[in-house]
Order: C-alpha cells, then structure tokens, then sequence
C-alpha cells in the first residue's frame, strides 16, 4: 500500500476529488493548509503573500494503483502555472480500522 499526499490549488480540489471518484478511488481526507512552494509566495501590486492556502488531499491505495491515481490528480490539478502543487509518495506498512481494530485494506 502507499499513501498519496497531493498539495493542490484550492480552486482545484473538487476537479481532483471527482475524477478519483469517477475512477472508483472513494476515500479520501481533504485537509485546508498554508504553505509556499519555491515561488516563495505571491506578489500583487504592492502586497506581497508570503503564504498561500492550498488543500492537501490523503489517499491510500494499492501498489498497483499509484501510477493511475497520479496520473488523474496531476492531470485534473494542473493549470501550467506556479503554486499547481506536489505528490509526495509514501510506503503505508499497516492500516487499522479504529472501531473495529482489524486490519484494514
């Protein structure tokens, strides 16, 4: 199993969430975050952000899965633009169900 973490643009987020859904990827945990990426920010007229609100997705699936889900959520969140977001890729070694304490997945 691996767990998907994917930054992306809030404006984005439903797109994203859809299409998984569409492709049979039902569950997942949406989280409103702030953070800056390399741009450091964003600078409109005399304001400059320092910070900016993004929306990180979680979403554990099977090995075989990853590259299919990649593929949607760098597809569905991509603008061209700076700030589009990242896809971090972890091992997931066990999950558990907290009600019921077995194995999950």
């Amino acid at each position: 199993m691996k767990m998907i973490r994917a930054i992306v643009r809030p404006e984005k987020v439903d797109e994203v969430a859809d299409s998984l859904e569409t492709a049979g990827f039902f569950s997942l945990t949406k989280l409103n975050v702030i953070g800056r990426g390399k741009q450091k920010g964003i600078t409109v007229g005399t304001v400059h952000y320092d910070e900016l609100p993004k929306v990180m997705l979680l979403i554990v699936v099977e090995d075989e899965s990853v590259e299919e889900v990649t593929k949607i959520i760098s597809y569905k969140a991509y603008t061209g633009n700076f700030g589009d977001g990242k896809l971090f890729i972890s091992p997931v070694e066990e999950a558990y169900t907290i009600r019921t304490g077995l194995k999950a997945l």
